[in-house]
């Protein structure tokens, strides 16, 4: 079940479901680039005020559940998780550039569902179950 969280003058619980591809559904997530995304992602996150609840990923695509407050706007959340793990990892691995050609990492769509405490344990547990074994 999700915290409840005050601010001024209100109080929330909000929680989404996000997941979203690698250009061309390429299998790069994996290793040392699946270990970088996931500090990224997490570092992100925090820069942002929002937390990452779970977060898994399986080759070609990642999800996460975070939690954030109610002056965050979802587009600008993608942006920021897509657009800063897209330039530190073609920093960090330059080789991704040329396997996906033109310089973009991620796929430009997105998935993004709302969490209530009804769906709040079936996310986390198929999140937490997306590495196929």
């Amino acid at each position: 079940m999700s915290e409840v969280h005050h601010g001024r003058g209100y109080v929330y619980s909000i929680q989404y479901h996000l997941v979203w591809c690698v250009k061309y559904r390429d299998n790069i997530l994996h290793g040392d680039i699946d270990t970088y995304v996931k500090k990224l992602l997490n570092q992100i996150a925090l820069d942002n005020d929002s937390q990452i609840i779970k977060m898994e990923s399986d080759k070609d695509h990642i999800h996460l559940l975070i939690e954030c407050k109610p002056q965050h706007y979802i587009p600008n959340i993608m942006k920021a998780f897509k657009g800063v793990s897209a330039r530190f990892l073609l920093k960090e691995y330059p080789e991704l550039k040329k396997r996906l050609w033109g310089g973009h990492l991620w796929n430009p769509s997105y998935f993004v569902a709302t969490v209530s405490e009804n769906t709040d344990e079936q996310i986390r547990h198929y999140i937490q179950h997306q590495k196929k074994k």
